[in-house]
Order: structure tokens, then sequence, then C-alpha cells
């Protein structure tokens, strides 16, 4: 590297991160994501803002061409990878077992509805949004995508916030947010190959039979495989070890993928699952890696990512329309989905409003399809601004209406509970009404959810 690369490198570095650590704890004292604060660190120092307001700094710090980013790409790159193989790591799929056909039914809803409308919206918008030279059903099917994902680490850290982890309801919107997290990495792999080898029958067969594939191969031989390798890394002392093998599994897996033309996104993500699962796995000894990816590298990412952000966009009307119709479909879609799943699982009208607003939550999942889709070519600069925004606004929306939605489902149950004990403590009822004790014919209906 010339001195000049390096020394602009290393700056691009310390604004980043400095604008991303400051606005991520900002965003956090408002009682927002951090990676909210994150994404707005780049779109400040990006084409959004800073390029406006002092251009020929901008140009020096940040230039056009797209060589000198290459570091930085490289360096985000690496930061996604792991970050994903962290959150595989962290699923847990005990609580899949244990809500069973609700969590089920609550995630398919939710991820089939918003992936039908936002394949429509699409096609609808492929004249204002869709790059040339890109297939119709190919972006069409990359905006699905976009819509129909959960950020898995928004929605836990909201939950954690509200101290609901642990209630029956957090539990729930964390166990169908694993089922979702799952089936968008795959369904993100099959559209990016389709995407890089074109829209053929033969490509729509092995982009959908490849990914099978790697989950057979990771269930039969890879499970064993990596169990083995972290009760070696384990006797070590120290996590160093741990943290040594966990990222070259990680990244192994990540080039195994990318070589069979899948997305390296996904590759990452099946390792970090099979890691997570694995019951030689010493967590104690992951957390150094979890905090050096939490804390350097996806702050990185993220503002990396904001830096590709042009909201300048938004001043032609048909892009602003078609945001706001993306945005709509977006947040509709996902929320009537959910609701609709909960409800059909016999959850009150509020708990299924819960549920629809932690499963609206896009955050990380959504920056890292909206990067994907933009390095592949899918998406330009307008509708990947458009994407991210969506994500910003679906973090934003979460904990508000999660918090209202939770409170009137807790006053619900309360005032089902002291109905219930005032028709235990009164009257027997009348010989052949029914069962000592039980409530009245004429008592209101309760909504509770046993």
């Amino acid at each position: 590297m010339a001195p000049h690369a390096l020394l602009v490198f290393l700056l691009q570095l310390a604004f980043l991160l400095l604008f991303a650590f400051v606005l991520g704890r900002l965003a956090e004292r408002l009682r927002m994501p951090a990676v909210v604060g994150e994404l707005c660190a780049g779109m400040l120092l990006g084409p959004s803002v800073l390029h406006h307001l002092l251009p020929a700094f901008s140009d020096w710090l940040l230039p056009r061409q797209p060589e000198p980013m290459h570091l930085l790409d490289a360096t985000g790159q690496l930061g996604v990878l792991l970050l994903v193989g962290v959150t595989g790591a962290e699923l847990n799929f005990g609580l899949v077992r244990k809500r069973g056909a609700t969590a089920v039914r609550v995630s398919v809803a939710g991820l089939l509805l918003p992936l039908g409308l936002g394949i429509a919206t699409g096609f609808a918008l492929r004249g204002v949004l869709m790059p040339a030279g890109v297939d119709s059903p190919v972006f069409a099917l990359f905006l699905g995508v976009a819509m129909c994902v959960t950020a898995i680490p928004v929605i836990a850290k909201t939950l954690f916030d509200m101290k609901l982890l642990h209630r029956d309801i957090g539990q729930l919107i964390l166990s169908a947010g694993v089922v979702d997290d799952i089936v968008g990495w795959f369904l993100l792999s099959v559209v990016s190959a389709m995407a890089t080898a074109g829209l053929t029958a033969g490509v729509v067969t092995t982009s959908v039979l490849y990914p099978v594939g790697v989950v057979l191969f990771a269930v039969l031989i890879g499970r064993p495989l990596v169990g083995a390798v972290l009760r070696r890394a384990g006797r070590a002392q120290g996590p160093g070890p741990t943290v040594m093998t966990v990222v070259i599994l990680v990244v192994l897996g990540a080039a195994a993928t990318q070589a069979m033309k899948l997305e390296a996104i996904f590759g990452a993500f099946v390792c970090g699952v099979l890691v997570g699962t694995s019951k030689d796995l010493d967590r104690e000894k992951l957390e150094p890696l979890k905090t050096t990816v939490l804390a350097f590298l996806a702050p990185l990412f993220f503002a990396t990512a904001g830096l590709r952000m042009d909201l300048t966009g938004l001043r032609h009307p048909d892009v602003l329309a078609a945001a706001c119709a993306v945005l709509a479909v977006a947040v509709l879609g996902k929320f009537a989905g959910a609701f609709l799943g909960a409800r059909l699982s016999r959850l009150n009208r509020w708990e299924a409003l819960a549920l629809g607003a932690g499963m609206n939550a896009r955050g990380v999942v959504e920056v890292v399809v909206a990067m994907t889709g933009l390095r592949l070519g899918v998406l330009d600069t307008d509708s990947y601004t458009i994407i991210v925004l969506v994500a910003i606004v679906t973090s934003v929306m979460a904990p508000p209406i999660l918090r209202v939605a939770m409170d009137r489902a807790e006053k619900l149950a309360e005032a089902g509970l002291v109905l219930a004990d005032r028709d235990a403590d009164g009257p027997r009822p009348p010989h052949g009404s029914g069962r000592p004790g039980a409530p009245h014919s004429d008592a209101p209906n309760s909504e509770v959810t046993p």
C-alpha cells in the first residue's frame, strides 16, 4: 500500500468507528437499537450529508473510486461473516422444540405473506427500482426475501431491555424468529445463486438442491467433525484456541458455499449453528469473540453499510413513492402475517400484536440482505437505500409497539384472573349447570391464553 492510501484507510476506520460508537450509544439512550445509530453514522459520513456539507473533505476521506474502498469493504465483509456466525451460534433451538406448533404457525404466516407481497411489489416497481440487466423474477424474489426476514439480535435486545426475554410471549417471539432466520438465510442463498448464474431451469434446480445438500452434509458429517475439533480446542488453557477454531470454521464454511456459487453468509450461518449446537462448546471461552465482533466488527460493518445510502435519491417523486410502497408492504405484510399466525394459535389480540411488533424488527438481517443485493448488482443505490430505511424504521417501531401491546396483554390477563377468582368464590351453580366453581354462562368471554 502507498503511504497515502494507508493513511486514508486508517482515518476511515477511525471516523466510522467513532461515529458508530457515539450514535450507537445515543440510540440506546433513546431506547432504540444500537444498529440504528450505527447505520446513521455511515449515512452522515456518506453522500447523504457529508458530501453536501464538506464536498472536498468527503472526496478526500471517502473517494468515489472503488479501489480506495476495497480494504474497507473487505474488513466489513469479514465482520459480517463473523457476525452471522456468532448469531447462528446463539440461536436457541430448544425454544423451537418447546413452543412447537405455535412457533411454526407464527413463523410460516409471518414469512409467506410478506414474501408474496414483496414479490408482487418487486414486479410492480421493477420499472423504478430494478437496475438494468437484472431479470425481473430475480429482482422480485430478492425484494420478497428482504420483506420477509426478521432480526433475532434486535428482537433479543429489545426483549431484554423490556425484561420480557424470559416471559412466555418473549420466548415465543424468539422461537418464531429462529425459524424465520433459518428460512431467510436459505432463501437468500437460493436467490443469490440465481442472480449470479442466471435464471434457467438448471440454475433454479441447483440453487435449491445445493443449500439442501449443504444442510445434510452439516448434519451428517459436519456436526461430529465440529464437535471433535471443539473438544480438542477446549482442552487448552484460556479462550484463544476455541476462538481461533470457531473463526476458522466460520470462514471455511463461508468459503465452501461461496465456491458453490451460493452466498458466503449461508455457509457462515450453518457453521455458526453447528458450533452453537455442539455439546463440546465451552460458551464462556467464546465470549471474547462475541465481544470483538459486537463491539468492533459489527458496528464497522453497519457504518460501512450506511455509507452506501444516498437519501438524495428520495427527492425524485417516483423513488419516494416506491419507498413509501415498499415500507408499507414490509410493515403490513409482516404484522398481518405474524398476527394471523398468532390468532390461529388462539393467542389474544394484544399478544398477537406483540408478536407482530417483534417479528417486524428487521435490523441486522435486512442490512445484510441489502448489502448482498448491492454487491451482486440486484439492487442499485436507490433500491438499496430504501431497503436499509426499512431496516431502520422497523427496528425503531418495534420497542414502543411491543411495550404498548404487552402492557395491554398483562392488563387483560389480570382482568381475566380477577373474573375467575370472583366466579370461584361465588355461589355454586345449580345442579346440572356444570362443574362446581365454573364461570356462569352469562359471564363475558376472556381472551386470556392458558
